[in-house]
């Protein structure tokens, strides 16, 4: 039979209902709620010569509900085999189950061509369902064997920001995954995903070799048509709800309530001439419909990032739909070495700084560790440094690095200030370090692992003591992940940031350091480069040292997971917090000394710690408990 006129949107607003398992709006589809999304799906349609639609986009814009659109089309209009790549296969089991069984369940024309799965030989199962005419193969990114188990003619690569680098050792999963479309001259591929790292990001690349759409609107005021950027959003600082958008022409201010007849009136433009065969499209979060995320939304969302690297990279990726560039160009250490101040030397605490932790770095026969102060606008000290000439093996090693733990330092307010934090890295004498972290309290050691991915600066911990039964010791040694390509990325960004002008205040995210800090610290702190390079097909980058030694590199890592666990990362925007931590360090760390003083301070301390054996010597200005609650010693 003769392809079809109907074009894939046509379909969904006939034939098309959401299911209430699966939607927020459920009911018939209306392609005028997401008028964007109807160029790109009649691409996706037989009737059209493009043959690869990338849709590069931020969340909350219906990309996925796009391409579940495509497979009931198909289903339904133009049959044939057809494959859907999620990242992982138990995504793609999940994705078969919240999104593609709804899908069929709610049109009837869809029931009748794919049989219950409940039917005995229905060919209906979670990962593969047939059809007349054609087969819809689900499978994950991370599976070589179920990318390369058929030859498909459509294919749905869907996030694929997220599939790994290399599948089995056979290379790219895109790769494998097109490879399967070659013997279909009117093949049908469409990629959609939320963009990741710039360079690594496979969305982006596709989009930049194809001819490079943005959606433009046209201002209710003016009629002025633009690109929706966030740098014209203007609201009053810690007000997000006042919110507008100031259009490019006429600078009057826009609502959010106007987006549905703006996006109404819409229409895609092309910015590249590509490569003839591929439309790409490229849409922000700026652009969802009126009741799902609004301008409001976004303001909140830049408010609670725009300080913190985690959040921020999430905002440019998941909001702004752009990839997050990492800064991986080591600064000039005669350039940082040119920012020390005078007004304070190593040993010295500073009168901003609010509290402190320490990176430590073990090495084959000694141990390394920087201690650093962190105060309001996550502005940074070098406070201290101490090396131990000792192997990590002998015990001794650790009974000194315990001195270095217990070390207080005279703060200008009169309280001594004690190390909140310490982070040990575990990649040398393990299980010293597990053995040590453990005495000392997992509310103050943590045992870290640098490692070169995850979703967050630091990871959740796992427990790594266990037992002869090979079981895990349930209140045993932790072990801490850190995503050391994260923080190196943050610290060389911070590191670029230009010293302001005198009289001016310091930018967020300052590092100080003291005046007596020599070249070899700065060389070690410059030490990495990231480098990319091509593996199997696929484009990786990498941390590469060019010079052998880094620890004041690594140091600064761990000193700033410890800070970020200690609650810089969740509370580092909270006011209150900080007023507290203000508070606790003006305490006075040494009360009056006697009998009855010795008695009202011994009445003071909690039942908790005075019946657990944790460390309340009054020179510290408070108590940590058994599960890291912390009391201060008034």
């Amino acid at each position: 039979m003769p392809e079809p006129l109907l074009t894939v949107s046509q379909w969904a607003d006939r034939f098309r209902r959401l299911s209430q398992r699966a939607s927020a709006e459920p009911g018939p589809w209306r392609t005028q709620r997401t008028p964007y999304l109807r160029e790109i799906m009649d691409c996706l349609s037989p009737s059209s010569p493009v043959e690869r639609v990338v849709f590069m986009k931020g969340s909350q814009v219906g990309g996925t509900e796009c391409g579940n659109n495509w497979i009931g089309y198909v289903i339904h209009k133009s049959p044939g085999p057809m494959m859907v790549v999620q990242p992982t296969v138990e995504l793609a089991k999940r994705n078969s189950k919240q999104r593609i069984d709804p899908l069929i369940e709610e049109s009837e024309v869809l029931r009748q061509l794919v049989r219950s799965p409940r039917s005995r030989d229905s060919g209906n199962t979670v990962l593969s369902k047939q059809f007349p005419g054609g087969v819809l193969v689900t499978t994950g990114a991370n599976s070589a064997v179920g990318l390369r188990s058929m030859a498909v003619r459509y294919l749905f690569l869907d996030e694929v920001d997220a599939y790994p680098g290399d599948v089995d050792g056979e290379g790219d999963p895109v790769n494998l995954a097109n490879a399967r479309t070659r013997t279909f001259s009117r093949r049908k591929v469409f990629l959609c995903s939320t963009p990741l790292i710039t360079g690594l990001s496979r969305i982006e690349a596709a989009y930049l070799e194809s001819d490079q759409r943005k959606y433009w609107v046209p201002c209710p005021s003016c009629g002025e048509f633009q690109v929706l950027k966030f740098d014209r959003l203007r609201w009053p600082k810690g007000e997000p709800r006042k919110v507008s958008y100031s259009c490019a022409g006429c600078e009057q201010p826009i609502f959010n309530h106007h987006k549905n007849g703006m996006l109404a009136r819409g229409e895609w433009r092309a910015e590249a001439e590509g490569d003839g065969r591929t439309r790409g499209y490229h849409l922000s979060s700026l652009y969802s419909p009126v009741g799902w995320y609004g301008w409001d939304h976004v303001a909140d969302d830049w408010e609670k990032a725009h300080n913190n690297i985690e959040r921020l990279q999430s905002f440019v990726n998941t909001v702004l739909g752009e990839s997050w560039k990492q800064r991986g160009e080591a600064p000039d250490h005669e350039k940082l070495m040119s920012r020390r101040e005078e007004s304070y030397r190593l040993g010295q605490v500073s009168p901003e700084v609010l509290f402190l932790t320490t990176g430590v770095d073990v090495q084959a026969t000694w141990l390394e560790g920087y201690v650093y102060g962190w105060g309001r606008g996550r502005q940074r000290w070098v406070i201290d440094h101490f090396r131990i000439e000792k192997n990590p093996y002998d015990p001794a090693a650790w009974d000194d690095l315990t001195e270095q733990l217990n070390r207080t330092y005279s703060h200008p307010s009169g309280v001594d200030l004690k190390i909140v934090r310490m982070a040990v890295d575990s990649g040398h004498a393990t299980q010293q370090v597990y053995s040590w972290a453990k005495q000392q309290g997992s509310w103050r050691v943590m045992a870290v692992d640098g490692r070169a991915t995850g979703a967050a600066l630091v990871g959740i911990p796992t427990q790594v003591d266990i037992n002869l039964g090979g079981k895990k010791i349930k209140h045993g040694a932790k072990l801490w992940p850190v995503n050391v390509s994260m923080a190196k990325s943050e610290l060389y960004g911070l590191l670029g940031k230009d010293r302001p002008a005198d009289g001016e205040p310091y930018p967020p995210g300052w590092i100080h350091f003291p005046a007596d800090l020599d070249q070899e610290f700065f060389l070690q702190l410059t030490a990495e480069q990231l480098t990319a390079h091509v593996v199997k097909g696929y484009r990786k980058h990498e941390w590469i040292k060019t010079r052998e030694r880094n620890e004041a590199l690594d140091c600064a890592n761990y000193a700033r997971a410890a800070a970020g666990v200690f609650g810089l990362d969740r509370r580092g925007s909270d006011d209150q917090w900080w007023r507290e931590m203000e508070a606790q360090r003006q305490v006075p760390s040494r009360p009056n000394t006697g009998a009855a003083a010795s008695a009202e301070s011994s009445a003071q301390v909690p039942a908790e710690l005075r019946a657990s054996p944790v460390s309340s010597s009054r020179s510290y200005a408070g108590w940590f408990g058994p599960t890291g609650t912390y009391w201060r010693n008034r």
